[in-house]
């Protein structure tokens, strides 16, 4: 994993148009490209995530050098925090410390629009083209757990948040 170091060098500021961001995925879920490590002189990496009604984020991980910062933008967001299960709303704020067991997916029965933001900044932007690439069937999977120290992101398995998301889809099925 290269964890930069925050650069001494002056870093120029940075404007991300709406229609000028990368944009991973299809549909109601996608993820919009804003910031990464080599524009912000590794301050930071921020991207923008839309779940489709109770779409799965990410799945249980842990980041060794970034904390990660979630605001909700619209929609409902379901998520893990270490061993507890926190629903967040729009305008909500949720914040991360590096090595916290944490996973997301939009609640039950609603969408969510969300903010995410790394610090200090990890190259953030491979990891989602590998998601990406995954998606559309062009990568395995086993790519993505041997990229876990490249892109600080460690997956572990969390019984709260199967047995949470499988409560939620249950629920909205008969609803």
């Amino acid at each position: 994993m290269s964890t930069p170091e925050l650069t001494s060098q002056k870093v120029s500021p940075l404007v991300t148009r709406r229609n000028e961001a990368e944009v991973l995925g299809t549909g109601p879920s996608t993820i919009s490209l804003l910031a990464d490590v080599p524009a912000t002189g590794g301050f930071l990496s921020a991207t923008r995530t839309t779940l489709g009604e109770g779409q799965d984020g990410a799945s249980p991980h842990y980041h060794r050098v970034s904390a990660e910062t979630f605001f909700v933008v619209g929609g409902v967001l379901q998520v893990l925090l270490g061993e507890e299960i926190v629903t967040a709303r729009e305008g909500d704020l949720l914040f991360v410390p590096p090595r916290t067991v944490h996973a997301f997916g939009a609640a039950p029965g609603s969408g969510a629009d969300v903010l995410i933001a790394f610090t200090p900044g990890v190259e953030r932007f491979g990891y989602f083209r590998l998601l990406d690439r995954v998606r559309r069937g062009d990568a395995a999977p086993d790519d993505v757990l041997a990229a876990q120290e490249r892109y600080d992101n460690h997956f572990v398995d969390s019984i709260v948040w199967r047995e949470a998301r499988r409560a939620g889809s249950l629920e909205a099925r008969h609803a």
